[in-house]
Formats: structure tokens, sequence, C-alpha cells
């Protein structure tokens, strides 16, 4: 890279770093303010939403189908031991997110099932024991978020997951540990090349594995290596604007990678391996083989970009698979001045639960409608299927005046929208290619 220019090693630097930035954003956003019905969440405790994800939660590709709890963890005080309560055999999932948004560890119904269980998560290179039948989830960095996500099956069921709610606790594991947080930017910074310096501190105390630590090397040139003063505080314009423009660029890319991810025949998108890049720390619960592991490190990055970007604190496919699609049958930009169906001769083989979200672009945040209905799947009441077992979804802005079609609506924007299917606990045949989800075809 003796040639790259400070543009270009900035466009680089965009795709490898923004899932940093963007993840320890919203880990700091959650802990200063909250999100949606989560409100402010102290480090190393349990933030709980009080109702399912609607059009106020602004996360990227939020789900409808479960409720959140959020832990931001600062394990620079030392580990805490977890409590998990019993589920009930109901669906959960407790997913260990590093701060370069790789999942490290996953417990819950698929991974460790439902019964009352406790773990000890551990900072990066503690040496400790843990107590006797207490097993370790140790996180590759100090600061990480447990996403916890529990099966509700709509208004009337959250009282009894708010009951599960309670009984999930942090505790520390070790007295008097404080925790440091994260490294502030400097104030002055110029606002064009804030990101830059957001990545120059974060990657410095929150340091990814060995080889990634090689590669960032290449960004020496552009200052993302100093430490101290901030080199973008006073950098020559010609510098400062060539930075900014380079950082356009990769956006640029990034965003041109996600929705070049869906195909333009109206297939969808499995996404099968979009939370695959973490190649590095595979703790309890995941799965530790070459099917579920991006070979080319590099290629990787720009993977990490496009999960960041379309669906942060996604889970590996073999927790939950999604599928996205951009176009309808025709390879047609779907939007809502038209009215869609989504024929399932067969619905979707899951070991849990499966639903279609509705998301507006190019935000893909959920969409406000007049029966607050942002999703639709299985567990919805009142679907209508035919006599032959199908079911047949109506996606569409205007209101349906069939009643049998209003019962299986699912409303749209009016401008473009991308939905996504989920299935919580996909069968083989999901995660091996062999069912296909149904094109959305005009009416």
């Amino acid at each position: 890279m003796a040639d790259a220019t400070p543009e270009m090693l900035a466009a680089e630097a965009f795709v490898y770093g923004s899932p940093l930035v963007a993840n320890l954003t919203m880990v700091d956003t959650i802990v200063r303010r909250g999100l949606s019905s989560i409100g402010p969440t102290a480090w190393n405790t349990f933030g709980h939403a009080t109702e399912l994800a609607d059009p106020a939660s602004h996360f990227v590709s939020v789900n409808n189908d479960t409720v959140y709890s959020i832990a931001p963890l600062d394990l620079s005080a030392g580990p805490l031991l977890l409590h998990v309560p019993d589920t009930g055999g109901a669906y959960d999932v407790l997913q260990f997110i590093d701060a370069w948004t790789n999942n490290f560890a996953y417990a819950g119904r698929r991974s460790s099932g439902t019964a009352e269980q406790t773990w000890l998560v551990a900072p990066p290179g503690w040496r400790g024991s843990a107590p006797e039948g207490v097993p370790v989830i140790t996180a590759p960095t100090a600061v990480a978020a447990i996403a916890v996500r529990n099966y509700c099956a709509g208004p009337d069921d959250l009282a009894r997951v708010r009951v599960l709610q309670q009984q999930l606790t942090l505790t520390p594991f070790e007295d008097g540990g404080t925790a440091a947080g994260l490294p502030e930017p400097a104030a002055d910074v110029p606002a064009e090349l804030l990101f830059l310096e957001q990545l120059r501190l974060w990657m410095a105390a929150f340091p990814p594995a060995d080889a990634d630590v090689a590669f960032q090397q290449r960004f020496a040139p552009i200052g993302l290596l100093d430490r101290g003063r901030s080199p973008y505080l006073d950098g020559p314009a010609e510098w400062t604007a060539a930075l900014a423009k380079g950082l356009a660029a990769g956006r640029e890319r990034v965003e041109a990678a996600t929705v070049g991810a869906g195909d333009p025949t109206g297939e969808w998108a499995a996404n099968l391996h979009l939370f695959d890049y973490n190649l590095d720390h595979l703790g309890p619960g995941t799965r530790d083989e070459p099917q579920w592991k991006i070979a080319d490190r590099r290629a990787a990055y720009l993977t990490r970009a496009v999960a960041a970007r379309a669906g942060l604190w996604g889970n590996h496919a073999y927790e939950a698979a999604y599928a996205t699609t951009y176009n309808d049958a025709d390879g047609v930009p779907l939007t809502g001045a038209h009215a869609y169906t989504l024929r399932f001769e067969q619905t979707p083989p899951v070991g849990a639960f499966w639903s279609v979200t509705m998301y507006g672009t190019p935000e893909y945040l959920l969409v406000p409608n007049e029966i607050d209905r942002y999703s639709i799947g299985d567990r919805t009441p009142g679907l209508v299927y035919g006599e032959d077992g199908s079911l047949t979804l109506h996606l569409q802005h205007e209101r349906p005046t069939e009643a049998d079609e209003l019962a299986n609506w699912l409303p749209a924007p009016e401008g473009g929208f991308r939905p996504m299917v989920r299935m919580y606990q996909p069968q083989d045949a999901v995660l091996d290619g062999s069912y296909r989800l149904p094109a959305i075809r005009l009416r």
C-alpha cells in the first residue's frame, strides 16, 4: 500500500472500521439516552424494552417478534456473574457482541436450553477461577454487549416476558473494579473527520485479533495509529479534504454492497453467511466450523460493514436466518405505489417461529401504519390459509377491502420498501438452501 493516497486509505478505513464506530455509538446511546422503550442503561446492568418494537425504535432492521433486553458491558471493572431465568420452554437467545460486532457467544433455547442458568462473563486475558460448575464466557474486548430476545406472542404476552426480564441479572464477581467507559473524541475535531477520530481512539482501546491488528498498520499514514493528541485537529486543508472525500467513497462502497446483496430477479437473499465474519473468537453457543467462517479475511471486512449497516446485532444464521429482497418477481424495485402478494406453498421450516417484517428504504426502519402491524407470521392471530394449506400475504400501502386480504395484510410505506423474513432456529432445509422462499409478485 506504499502508493495508496490518503483518500484511498480513508475509504478503506471506513469499510474496515464502520462496524466498530456504529456499534460503540449505539452502545454509548443506550448508556446515555436509551433506545426506544429501553431507558438509559448503566454499564453492566440490563435495560429492558417494555413493549415490542415500533417505528419509534430507531434501530436498523429491528425485529418486531421478540422483546429486547440489552446490557452494555464494561468488563474493565472485572468479571460479571450472569443469571438467566427458566423460560419454561419459550424461545430466548442471549447474544454476546464484542466491540467489533463479532457474535462471540450465545446462550438460550438453541444453544444452552431454557432452564435456569448462571454464566461468568470475563474480560480479555482474565486468569481467575470461576465458581464450581459455572461456565465462562470470555469477551474479546473490554466493552461488549448482551442482546437478549424473548419470544412474545403479542401485547397480551408482555406480562410473562416482564417477569423473565426482572430475573435477568448481572453481578460483579470481584470487588473494587471501576469501569473505564468509552474514550471520548476531542471536541474540536472537524465534523467531517469525527469518524476517523472515533476509530482512532476505539481501535486503540479495544484491539481486535492479532491478524486484524497487523492489517491496521496500513492506516498509519492517515493518523489512525497515532497516540495522544488527535492528528485531525489541525491537519492541512487538502489532507482533510482528501480524507473526507475518501470516507464518502467508503460509505458509498458499503451502501452499494448492501443494496447489491439483493437479486435482480426478485429472489430473496438469504444472507446465511452475513454474520460469519467472526474468525477468531468463537465461544460457547457458536459453531466453530469452516462453513460458518468467511475464509477470506479481507472479504470479511466488507461483509461485516454490510451487516452493521443493514442489520446491526444480527445473529448467525444457525440461530436465526434472515432473508431480504428489494425487488418483485420481475426484478422491479418494491414500492408502495403497487400492491403485491407473497404466497407460501410451504411456510418456512423452523424449530421456533418465523415472520415477515416491513422496512422502508433507505433507512431500514419500521414503517408507521394505521393498524400498527409491523410484522406478520405464524404467530399472527386470524391469518387466513388456503384450503390447500397455502398462505398468501398481501404487501401494499392501501388498506385491502376484502376481509381475507385484510387479515393477511402487511402494510407497506408509500415509497420504497425492503421486507425481511426471519426464521428462528431454522431447520436444515433453510441452512442448506434447499428451502426457497417464494418471490413477491405484483397483483
